[in-house]
């Protein structure tokens, strides 16, 4: 079976400029955890994921470092830190957004995706063709297979 055949089509999206409680409302109104973001072009430019918004609530993972002839050396965690600080004042999407997305072409197997959420902990991948996102997928859809086979 291929992604295609059990993707969702009416894929809700956002916009880079869509702010931040505007976002949380969406994935609250429409039950989901995470939406794309996409550019006027109609390119995928990102996700926004619950996870994104929980940094709002929380304070930044501090690096890792080691006391060194009295300096601190970072040597764990200082990318991280960044992230999470910017992800802390962002008030719109591109600010928070997750711009590494994992996706994957829609004509790939389930067994590609299922292991693609596992290997890189995401819970939803988009679904592309020819550069262009035709749709999504989600853990819980990889999972109705198991129930239908």
């Amino acid at each position: 079976m291929k992604v295609q055949d059990i993707m969702q089509t009416n894929v809700i999206t956002i916009s880079p400029n869509t702010e931040i409680k505007e976002i949380a409302k969406l994935l609250c109104d429409h039950h989901i955890s995470g939406v794309p973001v996409i550019d006027l072009f109609g390119n995928l430019i990102g996700i926004v994921s619950e996870g994104d918004l929980l940094h709002k609530e929380t304070h930044p993972r501090v690096p890792d470092a080691v006391g060194f002839l009295g300096a601190l050396i970072y040597y764990r965690g200082v990318k991280q830190y960044e992230s999470d600080l910017k992800k802390l004042v962002a008030l719109k999407a591109s600010e928070i957004m997750t711009h590494e997305v994992i996706t994957l072409e829609k004509d790939a197997a389930i067994e590609e995706a299922a292991s693609l959420m596992i290997n890189h902990n995401v819970k939803r991948l988009p679904i592309m063709e020819n550069g262009k996102m035709v749709g999504i997928i989600t853990r819980k859809d990889v999972i109705k297979v198991l129930i239908e086979e």
